[in-house]
């Protein structure tokens, strides 16, 4: 008989599992170290890099600028909103200024009714070449999708013709077959009704204007002394009223006043422009514009007393004059776009400055 106080073989499979006892030593559990509790791990070897070490790490990118917002002084963020005040940012359209020589300048103006400016300019002029200018004025027909872009690019297809070699009457049409070109391009682009604009063009030398139009944006001669005179005819309604014996004041201001028969499009029954000739030698502006400038004053003497109170108050140099221009036709209401493109001619330094 074995002895009860004599512990079970281990191989015993009769015995009962022993309860743990304590841990040899001192009988007291031993605790776990805390993670890392003698320092981080040592970092691992630098890889090695074939032919050289490893580059140096990147600095970090810059934040792009996006603008200023003139309201409040904050940043525009990459979609163009002040991340300030919230204000969206100027489309740069909206406002456009272009100062080719002393001589010549323009400012193309959205106004203050519109949305956007459907209106364009493209200028030419060279301080070494006095005497010489080209300038173009188109105006997009906002009831037509696309015309902002289609009044750009007829103003610059025209201003590339009208700056070459020839004579004035056959480059006024090569420049309004290209201009009706560009805007054909654009309406190509789309599958929606196409694009249309207006179209009035000047090119000066030897002391002559000579201009072409097509639609209602218009040009003026504006002498410092002696009679002004507008150098073209409207293709519009208020024209064709005008010559049925209506007053011009009365067609001008009436429901079909703005109704345009001709234009530049795709879908425009005639691309050839009305010319004229003026002699420009004597001291004076020519002076081509949308019908955001002259609704305001339509009358050629009504539109040099114009000129005269602005020049007085903002200034004789085309750029100052231009500006003035837009900014007393904003002050009338601003009810359509604005665009001023100025010559100064006559003078005998052609730089703007006059008696």
């Amino acid at each position: 008989m074995s002895d009860p106080t004599t512990a079970p073989l281990p191989d015993d499979p009769t015995a009962p599992i022993p309860a743990p006892g304590p841990p040899p030593g001192d009988g007291a559990p031993e605790e776990e170290p805390e993670p890392f509790s003698d320092g981080p791990p040592p970092l691992p070897e630098p890889m090695l890099v074939l032919d050289g070490e490893l580059p140096p790490a990147a600095a970090p990118t810059p934040e792009a600028d996006h603008g200023t917002c003139a309201s409040c002084g904050g940043g525009f963020d990459e979609e163009g909103w002040c991340t300030r005040c919230g204000e969206r940012r100027p489309d740069p359209r909206h406002h456009v200024t272009s100062a080719p020589s002393a001589a010549v300048a323009g400012v193309c103006d959205r106004g203050r009714r519109h949305r956007d400016n459907e209106d364009a300019m493209a200028l030419w002029a060279d301080d070494d070449e006095p005497g010489r200018a080209v300038l173009v004025v188109c105006d997009g027909v906002s009831s037509a999708p696309r015309s902002a872009e289609a009044s750009l690019a007829a103003a610059e297809a025209a201003l590339e013709q009208l700056r070459g070699p020839g004579d004035p009457e056959g480059r006024h049409d090569r420049a309004a077959r290209a201009a009706a070109d560009a805007v054909a391009a654009v309406a190509a682009e789309s599958h929606r009704d196409s694009p249309s604009c207006t179209y009035v063009s000047a090119v000066v030398e030897d002391g002559r204007a000579s201009i072409a139009s097509i639609g209602d944006s218009r040009a003026y001669w504006l002498p410092d002394a002696g009679e002004p005179h507008r150098l073209t005819s409207d293709d519009s309604m208020a024209e064709e009223q005008v010559r049925a014996g209506i007053p011009r004041a009365e067609a001008e201001a009436g429901p079909l006043a703005h109704t345009i028969t001709r234009w530049l499009g795709p879908d425009s029954p005639d691309h050839r422009p009305g010319t004229a000739t003026h002699d420009v030698a004597a001291p004076g502006w020519l002076l081509l514009a949308s019908d955001g400038l002259w609704n305001y004053a339509s009358d050629p003497a009504d539109l040099a007393a114009v000129v005269r109170s602005v020049a007085a108050r903002a200034g004789h140099s085309p750029a100052a004059l231009a500006q003035g221009l837009v900014d007393w036709a904003n002050e009338q209401g601003g009810a359509d776009n604005i665009t001023v493109a100025l010559a100064r001619c006559g003078d005998a330094r052609q730089d703007g400055a006059h008696g």
